[in-house]
């Protein structure tokens, strides 16, 4: 199975696809756009659960959203159309670092695909080239909220505390106007999900030829969350504004 496929299965109970409840998405989508009728783009969009979501609250909004996942792309676009609001929703395939857009966005979004770009920085680096004047960014990443290990380091990358994190994204030239760091409940919610729906969908087909596969992945996720990562790694998303204009 590759990654894209197992990731798509994995957060099947959780979509927005990030350590993050219900109620903070709405906040998070709140303060992003103030008026409601904003162009919004989405780097890095997966199954677009947050477009989903802002264009069902939002009748006079327009969206888009890059990935190069054709089975996350084609859940979204079938998941648009269920909800009505397929006629204002544009998918692109393509890698979210290099996509290039003719207009620019009022608000421009990542959440947990700071990866593609190479880390927290660079993804606020590229939100910048598509914000239109007064836009505002949405960005969720990881952060240490303890000392980690050598080993946790190796796994999830070389995160700042919480304090650099933000201390680097005001260096940048970012204010953030609102944000969430995400409790222990959202944290561990997110990790018994993206496991559960995994081992679950292996249970539910005992003669498929990815069923152990599928298994094995859900079991060697999850211990290395416990054993490795789950007492030092947090998330935090914010909401900025350039300080430059």
């Amino acid at each position: 199975m590759d990654r894209q496929r197992i990731s798509r299965i994995a957060h099947t109970g959780h979509p927005i696809a990030a350590p993050l409840d219900d109620d903070a998405v709405r906040q998070l989508l709140e303060h992003a756009l103030p008026r409601g009728d904003e162009r919004v783009l989405d780097l890095g969009c997966g199954g677009g659960e947050w477009l989903l979501r802002a264009l069902a609250r939002h009748p006079g909004l327009r969206a888009e959203g890059v990935d190069v996942s054709t089975e996350s792309l084609a859940h979204a676009r079938t998941a648009a159309a269920g909800q009505g609001v397929a006629d204002r929703l544009v998918l692109h395939h393509a890698d979210a670092a290099d996509f290039r857009s003719p207009h620019p966005f009022g608000l421009v979004l990542s959440v947990g695909a700071a990866h593609a770009f190479g880390g927290l920085l660079p993804t606020l680096a590229a939100a910048r080239q598509h914000l239109a004047p007064g836009g505002r960014v949405l960005v969720g990443d990881g952060f240490w909220d303890r000392t980690p290990s050598p080993e946790a380091v190796e796994m999830l990358g070389d995160f700042a505390d919480l304090p650099t994190t933000l201390e680097r994204v005001t260096a940048a030239g970012w204010a953030p106007v609102h944000g969430h760091v995400s409790s222990r409940r959202e944290l561990d919610d997110y990790e018994w999900s993206w496991s559960g729906s995994l081992a679950s969908w292996a249970l539910d087909q005992p003669e498929g030829p990815d069923r152990t596969e599928a298994l094995a992945a859900a079991g060697a996720h999850r211990t290395e969350w416990l054993r490795v990562y789950r007492e030092s790694w947090g998330f935090v998303s914010l909401v900025l504004r350039r300080t430059d204009g």
